[in-house]
């Protein structure tokens, strides 16, 4: 393992042999921690409360989920500490699309006010 950031596809990335030597592995790990980040950032919001639904319910369902996203976080970053360049851009890229995707989603949800003159 590297002390210092590296380009090279031979690297480890959370597990001993995966990718293997292979540039195709390799962008595979790319894609995947990519994947990753999008998912947490994705996971990061949870909905509101339904009227008329169970409370207990709704918390515990809202703790799994929240359990599931620290986790997929932690392998995000044991990810990244491989000290390999792609790996990071990879894992940032994917962070900057999830809360992309997050603010498209609620901006689009709520209706246009328009702006009011003073």
């Amino acid at each position: 393992m590297s002390s210092s950031l590296t380009w090279t596809a031979d690297v480890t990335v959370l597990f001993r042999g995966w990718p293997d030597d292979s540039v195709p592995m390799y962008v595979l790990a790319l894609f995947f921690v990519f994947l990753l980040a999008v998912a947490v950032e994705v996971l990061s919001v949870s909905p509101k409360h339904k009227p008329g639904t169970k409370t207990f319910i709704c918390t515990l369902t809202q703790t799994g989920v929240y359990t599931f996203r620290t986790a997929l976080a932690y392998l995000v970053m044991l990810a990244v500490m491989s000290f390999n360049t792609g790996i990071l851009i990879a894992a940032v890229a994917g962070h900057a699309l999830g809360f992309f995707i997050i603010k498209v989603r609620s901006h689009g949800l709520q209706p246009n006010v328009a702006d009011p003159k003073v």
